[in-house]
């Protein structure tokens, strides 16, 4: 399974720079950004009260390479069973990052013992679970490629790393990741408020961050927004919004049907769905249609879904004690979008194709911050700023009155056969930077975008180090909530025609809803 070549970066994309670039596209202020920039914390924290403390830089988190972005061809009979294994290796990188986090005085007196009690053990068992996903696919008639077996070993990595396994963001394979940033995942650990002082100096409320370092006053921050590129005379120009509510009735769960159908808790944290309200682990594309919506228009099935935000108050949530949350390190009280727009956009460089019935797509990394940044994908702004800074790697601190913001632009281009692929990328791309044009073989399709306000307490970094009013993104705990973990994911679900008329309207220039 070689590289992915579909794929288009610009030049900025080559030189793994540390500022963020950012291209604005479409109307009503939403985002498109183009982010090359990688996570620079210099600092890991532990948790006290409501804020993160600095303390000495040590090994932070365990790094494994992203089987599922590596599995290209996977046959329809084998792809439950692949999934459940896949679920087996972040359980398994989850378990090792909370060993990882309760012996640092061991570490401290064996300088080999995270490699023989920790890293070595993990590969062991890694190294079976990709032979079962090899026996998986084998079976259903399909190719596995060896080379995968060379993922089975991980590396352990400092705060201010973003490579996994000595890969560089530049290196990861898979399409889709023009733009940077993301989101994270849970793991699995019983830590609760308790995780912080348990774990050891990793920071956030529930030990695995955010860090002073995660933060940044945005007003310090140069404009880094970059032109829209030119509209050739055949784009299309319009827009189609769709109101479906901020999830006020807390619609939520710790799965992902996408990545890991069949498995209850296959995200490791918590997501707020909008759109289809019967989305869960084990639902089905005739599920789907059944689901009803929160939706105004009530033709839009489609499930639009989003890791929580949390506020790092001390407060216990409801699910403090549950999967997803506390057991998973996502703790503090989780934060309701004040405002959550949904708009399909055009291309600017040829008219749009309507979007496939059950077309998923997921739009960042929930892993970026160890898989590097090929596939990231976050942008974090404020309200006043978004047409000037675009934040990747670092939560915004807001000026008073301002509000944080996340936006989402989805990949716009699709391969006009699959409404998925094996690992949920390849069936989708990114358009060019600086043309709008799709790859070849690809179509345009309106662009999804998203833009979620927030009204969060302003973090304030202080004098000796910490950080009072913190917040951040549900995540996977190895991936110690980093921003640049941030994504979304869809899943296209209509009836009544609403597909085709999305595109007309995009097409003839005009701005429905």
């Amino acid at each position: 399974m070689g590289r992915n070549t579909r794929k288009r970066r610009t030049p900025l994309a080559t030189k793994a720079i540390a500022a963020s670039a950012a291209l604005a596209l479409g109307g009503g202020g939403l985002i498109w950004a183009n982010f090359y920039a990688s996570a620079h914390e210099s600092h890991h924290q532990t948790w006290g009260g409501n804020q993160t403390k600095a303390a000495t830089a040590q090994v932070a988190t365990v790094s494994c390479p992203d089987v599922q972005q590596k599995l290209t061809n996977v046959p329809n009979a084998a792809r439950r069973g692949v999934a459940m294994e896949l679920s087996n290796l972040d359980r398994q990188i989850t378990e090792a990052y909370n060993r990882l986090a309760s012996t640092r005085a061991a570490q401290a007196k064996d300088p080999s013992f995270v490699q023989n009690a920790i890293v070595g053990p993990l590969k062991e068992k890694r190294a079976a679970t990709i032979d079962r996903i090899r026996i998986d696919i084998q079976r259903a008639g399909g190719s596995f490629d060896n080379a995968l077996k060379q993922l089975a070993a991980c590396t352990t990595q400092t705060a201010d790393q973003t490579t996994a396994g000595g890969n560089s963001g530049g290196q990861q394979q898979n399409n889709g990741g023009q733009q940077q940033g993301g989101q994270q995942q849970g793991g699995q650990q019983q830590g609760g408020q308790q995780g912080g002082q348990q774990q050891g100096n990793n920071g956030g409320q529930g030990g695995d961050g955010p860090s002073a370092a995660d933060f940044v006053d945005i007003t310090k921050v140069a404009p880094n927004v970059l032109a829209k590129p030119n509209k050739t005379p055949n784009a299309s120009t319009g827009s189609f919004t769709t109101r479906c509510g901020v999830n006020a009735n807390q619609n939520h769960n710790s799965d992902n049907v996408i990545v890991a159908p069949g498995v209850t808790n296959g995200a490791h944290h918590v997501h707020d769905y909008v759109g289809n309200q019967k989305v869960n682990a084990f639902s089905s594309n005739q599920t789907f249609l059944q689901g009803g919506t929160s939706c105004q228009n009530r033709n839009d099935l489609s499930a639009y879904y989003w890791p929580v935000i949390r506020e790092q108050d001390g407060t216990q949530e409801k699910d403090a004690n549950a999967d997803g949350g506390g057991k998973d390190l996502n703790v503090g009280k989780i934060l309701v979008a004040q405002q959550a727009q949904i708009k399909y956009v055009g291309s600017p460089a040829s008219k749009v194709v309507a979007m496939p019935q059950f077309l998923r797509i997921i739009t960042g990394d929930a892993k970026a911050f160890t898989n590097g940044t090929a596939n990231a994908n976050a942008h974090w702004s404020c309200t006043g700023f978004e047409n000037k800074v675009q934040l990747t790697d670092k939560y915004p601190i807001c000026p008073s009155g301002s509000k944080v913001v996340r936006t989402f632009a989805f990949q716009s281009c699709w391969d006009g056969q699959n409404v998925d692929s094996a690992n949920h990328r390849t069936h989708v791309a990114f358009a060019d930077p600086a043309s709008g044009v799709c790859p070849n073989g690809f179509k345009a399709i309106p662009q999804l975008t998203m833009r979620l306000v927030y009204d969060v307490p302003q973090p304030v970094v202080q004098a000796d180090g910490t950080v009072k009013n913190a917040y951040a993104v549900d995540g996977f705990p190895e991936q110690l909530h980093k921003a640049i973990t941030d994504h979304d994911d869809f899943i296209s679900v209509t009836t009544g025609g609403l597909a085709n008329r999305i595109a007309d309207c995009i097409n003839r220039g005009q701005n429905c809803a």
